[in-house]
């Protein structure tokens, strides 16, 4: 796959988004205003003072008011979401403006140009609580943590939860080669690679493959096999807006990139299999996660060696349990995805699992 995507795109023919009103009559300004408008995908409403009874003033999530119109807002009705913008950086008086007009927000032109742009995007985005975020990691190789990341993500699906689907792991061979869905039409990392600044919600969402209900970011099979901490940070700030659950197939090797991530990652599961030597390499991937990542609890595979239960597994590294997960015949061969069968043990670990957690994330 090629391509790349930075931004959100335009609205749809036919399709609202809620923009910022403008009030200024100071045409250097309107310019910047609403270009760092198109930069947002958002449509303003552009007035040289209060508008009438009926306009935006009261309704719009976000009010733009230039250093030149204070004087016409006087008598305003108060509210919130008001930014006063201007360009000269050494002006006293500003303060004293914005305490005038209520404003929430001084804003200096270019400085603050980035804030604001990332403002009216969540704004025009409708913004909520964003995306439970769950990171699986292996604590050995083939521990299964790309097994229980895509049954955490169909289980999710299947509850109702908007959900994607993110492989962070470069040389895992690929969710969707996992999902069964490699030849699916949509963006893979490469595409993401050179992201800059930030990456539009509902355009990350829209330009993934859809498989199983649920949007899968992954690997193609060219030879990028990383990609910058700062595109990461981007991408999954996106899918967090979207709301629902995201769910993250981390590796166990830590770079820059895996850190950012990790930063974004509201509860972490590492995946041990019941045994000695997993459970002593799976310590040096806690430790290393742990320094970023504040809850990380421990899966643990069953069965495992004799005399070694899930409890003193989690007790040897130090985390608490997430839960017991047993071993399912037959799972490699059903034909279908991982937790694809309802009443298989991985499927119901996963839907117990979303059951004991809060519907939304950290913001």
């Amino acid at each position: 796959m090629t391509g790349s995507i930075a931004h959100d795109r335009g609205p749809a023919e036919g399709e609202e988004r809620a923009g910022p009103l403008i009030v200024t009559e100071d045409a250097l300004l309107l310019d910047d205003l609403l270009r760092l408008c198109a930069a947002a995908g958002a449509r303003p409403e552009v007035h040289h003072g209060v508008p009438e009874r009926g306009g935006g003033w009261d309704t719009a999530p976000l009010v733009l008011v230039g250093d030149d119109a204070v004087c016409r807002l006087r008598g305003a009705a108060r509210r919130r979401g008001v930014c006063l913008v201007g360009h000269d950086q050494d002006d006293p008086r500003v303060w004293r403006r914005a305490v005038e007009i209520g404003a929430d927000h001084v804003l200096r032109l270019p400085d603050a140009e980035e804030w604001l742009v990332d403002r009216i995007a969540d704004v025009a985005e409708g913004v909520g609580h964003p995306a439970l975020t769950v990171g699986v990691l292996g604590g050995r190789g083939g521990a299964g943590a790309s097994t229980l990341a895509c049954g955490l993500a169909l289980s999710a699906a299947r509850s109702g939860r908007r959900t994607m689907l993110v492989d962070a792991d470069p040389l895992g061979g690929g969710l969707d080669v996992l999902l069964g869905g490699e030849t699916a039409k949509g963006l893979r990392w490469p595409a993401f690679a050179e992201s800059k600044g930030r990456v539009g919600a509902g355009a990350l969402e829209e330009s993934l493959p859809r498989l199983h209900d649920l949007r899968v970011l992954s690997w193609d099979r060219g030879d990028t096999v990383a990609v910058p901490p700062g595109a990461m940070r981007a991408v999954l700030a996106a899918a967090r807006r979207r709301g629902g659950a995201v769910v993250v197939d981390l590796p166990r090797r830590l770079d820059d990139s895996v850190v950012e991530a990790l930063a974004q990652v509201d509860l972490g599961l590492l995946v041990v299999p019941a045994e000695l030597r997993a459970v002593a390499a799976a310590g040096r991937v806690a430790a290393a996660a742990g320094m970023v990542l504040r809850d990380l609890r421990a899966v643990v595979r069953a069965p495992g060696q004799a005399g070694l239960d899930s409890d003193e597994v989690a007790g040897l590294l130090g985390l608490p349990l997430a839960g017991v997960l047993p071993q399912e015949p037959g799972l490699r061969h059903t034909g279908g995805p991982p937790g694809a069968d309802t009443r298989g043990a991985l499927a119901r670990f996963c839907s117990a699992f979303w059951a004991s957690v809060p519907a939304e994330g950290t913001s």
